[in-house]
């Protein structure tokens, strides 16, 4: 299974690369780390400890809760990225697609994951 995790990541970083020039893909980088670190237990205990999971995702990991200002950050940064994508088609049914997913995004993340203070 590790290596499967180990294969995932690698495609995860290879769409984050690409990512930087589309901006449809934010969450990528993000889980290729996920992904890495459950490929190996040296660097779990790396990606862990990190101000980026202690900060962001370990409450999420443990609970299914944010803080609301982590939220506010997540859902911002995504749906400007979104917007810009949806700005910059030409396809409608694209268009269409990407709203609908940044519309499950917040449903998601307002009745799914738990807010904390």
């Amino acid at each position: 299974m590790k290596i499967i995790y180990f294969i995932l990541a690698c495609i995860s970083s290879a769409l984050g690369a690409i990512g930087v020039l589309l901006p449809v893909l934010p969450t990528t980088p993000l889980l290729a780390a996920v992904l890495f670190a459950k490929s190996s237990k040296r660097l779990h205990q790396w990606f862990v400890q990190t101000k980026l999971y202690q900060k962001h995702l370990d409450s999420f990991v443990r609970n299914r809760e944010m803080t609301l200002q982590t939220k506010v950050r997540l859902l911002s940064f995504a749906s400007i990225m979104i917007l810009l994508a949806i700005y910059f088609t030409n396809s409608l049914h694209l268009q269409i697609f990407l709203l609908l997913l940044m519309l499950i995004k917040y449903y998601y993340f307002i009745v799914h994951i738990k807010t904390i203070r």
